[in-house]
């Protein structure tokens, strides 16, 4: 098979004469590859030389007049240059041999099936070559195109042996199957679960990056659902696993949170591309395990869940190294919060409550009944449409609270340091205890969002909590 209509970029040709003028063969392979027949963009292109890759990188981009947009990765013996919106990376044909104990393996130069031979699946092990007198012409000794047509994950080599040398291959086989929509070979996934224990080798890093692109996948769920069959959920994840099961007493069973946690990811992931917000999805009802109660009159009960899930997700983030900073923050607010739309379009939808629930969740309000939405996975049509139409009514009345806009950026109008200097006070708890008071009295209606009734009501109150004005 013959693909030079697909290598358009005049890079191809400009690469292949650079290695034909060197006596090197050199081929585009990997995922590039793949995606010419997946129909897929793609501006992250590999390319393998049987020889010293650096060496081809450095001359392509002397070529290219990139030379200030070479990078050269001696330790691996890799070396990528930028041109316009391609990155070109170039490596040496290799073969790898692996201890135990590490996923490091040891490299020797080798020959394009040597190369071949070390790909992690039989998709992303086909070659198109680039030099002159063969260019456009596939190399694909796995059946990869097959493969591809029939969509389907396997490894070009014994599957058990690929798994053991480099673990994480076991989390990239799912990662694959969820972005694709393809399906493991039954044989393949038999590999993953007898060495699921030797993802233990990975580093939370390394993992986490393949959760991410599961995370940002049409369909996360997929990909959980594997990570559980395979046995590495429990592993990587022990705090989603806790979610499985479902417990009978006196005959009264409550939902499989684990499968209902992840409809909710797959709900948001209809309509977000945010992936903390989806992992707001995925943690929502982490606290369930943890508060899981049986009441003889009204059964199951998860009473503060969202609370004690709140509280969970910095060591759940630290746990597995996920990023300690403003998206763990952004999390643990929807986690906590992931309950409140639906408790005040209980209540009635007040006015007080709209403005605490705005105040609350500020400039993030959106995503959370985003989530509260998705968070809706009943079988019973008329639950649904109930749900629905609460929300519905809760967020015409947001658009009803005139101040609604200032309260999302919520701002006390009285200044802490405004307090001391009037009254002449240090620095205590009172301030805070003043603040709050104007506040609740502006989110119950009783004074306007302003400087002017906020500080009346100061003046008013301050005798109570023995605060006098002190003359100069």
């Amino acid at each position: 098979m013959n693909l030079s209509e697909d290598l358009k970029l005049p890079v191809f040709r400009q690469i292949g004469e650079t290695a034909d003028e060197m006596g090197r063969e050199v081929y585009v392979v990997g995922g590039y590859v793949r995606d010419i027949f997946l129909n897929r963009p793609s501006s992250d292109i590999d390319f393998v030389t049987v020889g010293s890759g650096i060496e081809l990188a450095e001359r392509v981009a002397e070529r290219l007049h990139r030379r200030k947009n070479l990078s050269v990765y001696a330790n691996y013996g890799t070396a990528q240059v930028k041109s316009g919106q391609l990155e070109l990376e170039f490596v040496g044909a290799r073969r790898e041999s692996y201890h135990r104990e590490s996923r490091n393996p040891i490299v020797e130069d080798g020959t394009l099936e040597d190369d071949q031979k070390r790909r992690d699946f039989t998709i992303n092990a086909m070659a198109i070559c680039l030099n002159a007198e063969r260019f456009g012409e596939l190399v694909d000794p796995f059946n990869g195109i097959l493969d591809l047509h029939n969509k389907i994950i396997r490894t070009p080599l014994d599957p058990d042996v690929t798994f053991s040398d480099d673990p994480l291959r076991m989390m990239r086989a799912i990662r694959f199957a969820t972005q694709l929509d393809f399906n493991i070979l039954p044989e393949t996934f038999e590999a993953i679960k007898r060495n699921r224990n030797r993802i233990e080798i990975i580093t939370k890093e390394r993992i986490n990056d393949e959760l991410s692109k599961i995370m940002r996948s049409s369909k996360p769920s997929k990909g959980f659902i594997l990570l559980d069959e395979a046995g590495l959920l429990e592993i990587i994840f022990p705090s989603l696993h806790a979610l499985k099961g479902v417990e009978t007493k006196e005959g009264r069973g409550h939902k499989d949170n684990f499968f209902h946690t992840l409809q909710v990811v797959d709900n948001v992931a209809e309509r977000s591309d945010n992936e903390w917000l989806r992992w707001a999805a995925l943690l929502h009802d982490i606290g369930k395990p943890k508060t899981k109660r049986y009441d003889e009159k009204i059964g199951w009960t998860f009473h503060n869940h969202n609370f004690i899930g709140e509280k969970m997700i910095p060591k759940v983030f630290k746990s597995m190294k996920l990023p300690l900073n403003e998206k763990m923050k952004y999390v643990a607010k929807l986690v906590g919060l992931h309950m409140r739309p639906q408790s005040v379009g209980e209540e009635g939808v007040s006015d007080s409550g709209v403005r605490r629930l705005i105040t609350d969740a500020g400039e993030d309000l959106d995503d959370l009944m985003l989530l509260a939405e998705a968070d809706i996975t009943s079988k019973n049509p008329a639950k649904v449409r109930r749900q629905l139409e609460g929300f519905a009514n809760l967020r015409e009345r947001m658009t009803q609270i005139a101040d609604a806009d200032k309260l999302r950026k919520w701002k006390s109008p009285v200044d802490g340091y405004e307090i001391m200097e009037y009254f002449k006070i240090e620095p205590s708890s009172v301030i805070r205890e003043l603040k709050d008071v104007v506040k609740e009295a502006i989110l119950d209606g009783r004074i306007p969002y302003d400087h002017e009734a906020a500080w009346k009501l100061i003046l008013e109150i301050a005798p109570q909590y023995g605060l006098t004005r002190n003359p100069e």
